[in-house]
């Protein structure tokens, strides 16, 4: 929970004509996580313990980027749902590419690129009245396939990579909170984020049930830090129980998932409470979910780029 100052650990283009986003794809995507939200489960929580696939973020298998934002939601939810092994993934072109190809009658998963362009009239418009022309956002749709669905891929290609140690997993989890770089204060009872003063406070780690759940907690945390105005300048600005609190809340629960994911840390919900409020927010705005997996791969890939550079290593690029 947080007052006014406290963020507490609580195929083809789918656009219209003229270039407009299109409604339905925002919706279509919307719904689906509002279903899976008003089932209890929550789709950057999956239920890995019946996953066939390794926990990690989804990759493009020819290019060796993962995938960001929403396409980590989507993917995930197909991995879980059709007892993928893998969590690489390729267009059919790029299966072709490879040397295999998508096996026959396979159905392939709906990702989504978002870009922005100029339409004509707008570029016609801002040269007759010496304005700057606005560019209007959309949506592109593109069909993926899952490794598994391939014949006659390289068999690197289906190798997952191994799971990290158990004893490895909360090293792993202190390096990036130390490489982070942020005020963490230890103590009390209640985990939080304090915008004005710019400091992490969490409980004793012992203070936990699960212990791991201090580092779930930290990762939520610095999620929101992330937003500070000297780093992603988000809005830290909502009261408990205003939109805008809840879309933040949305923002550091999905980023927590994400950091946890790349550590090999099995994500869980640390604010179930605020289901409500999410429900709320996304039956409004279609694009809710949209902007905030966005803004959580960024802060994830802010605090993760900052875990590689201290350990010496180049983070690999993400993919939209």
């Amino acid at each position: 929970m947080h007052a006014t100052d406290k963020r507490s650990a609580r195929g083809k283009a789918g656009a219209r004509k003229g270039g407009r986003p299109s409604a339905s794809l925002y919706q279509e995507i919307t719904d689906r996580i509002i279903a899976e939200l008003e089932r209890g489960t929550v789709p950057w929580v999956k239920p890995w313990g019946r996953a066939k696939a390794d926990l990690g973020l989804p990759k493009n298998a020819a290019t060796g980027r993962f995938y960001s934002g929403i396409n980590i939601l989507i993917l995930w939810g197909a991995v879980i749902e059709r007892g993928y092994p893998s969590q690489n993934w390729l267009t059919f072109r790029q299966a072709l590419s490879l040397g295999g190809n998508v096996r026959k009658g396979e159905r392939g998963t709906t990702i989504v690129h978002a870009d922005r362009f100029i339409p004509k009239d707008e570029k016609e418009r801002a040269k007759a009245e010496g304005d700057e022309p606005q560019a209007v956002p959309y949506l592109k749709r593109f069909t993926v396939f899952n490794v598994a669905q391939c014949d006659g891929l390289p068999e690197h290609l289906h190798t997952a990579a191994g799971p990290l140690p158990e004893r490895e997993i909360i090293p792993q989890a202190d390096a990036l909170i130390r490489s982070s770089g942020a005020d963490f204060r230890i103590g009390g009872d209640r985990a939080f984020y304090m915008p004005s003063g710019d400091y992490i406070q969490v409980p004793p780690q012992p203070a936990f049930f699960h212990q791991i759940d201090y580092y779930r907690t930290c990762f939520h945390e610095l999620g929101h830090w992330t937003g500070h105005p000297s780093r992603l300048a988000r809005d830290l600005s909502g009261s408990f129980g205003s939109k805008a609190y809840a879309r933040e809340e949305l923002v550091a629960e999905i980023a927590a998932a994400f950091v946890c994911s790349a550590l090999g840390i099995e994500p869980t919900v640390r604010h179930a409470d605020y289901i409500g409020s999410w429900l709320k927010v996304l039956r409004e705005d279609n694009r809710a979910i949209f902007r905030a997996a966005s803004h959580a791969s960024k802060a994830a890939d802010f605090l993760l780029g900052r875990n590689a550079n201290a350990e010496g290593t180049v983070p690999e690029e993400i993919a939209a």
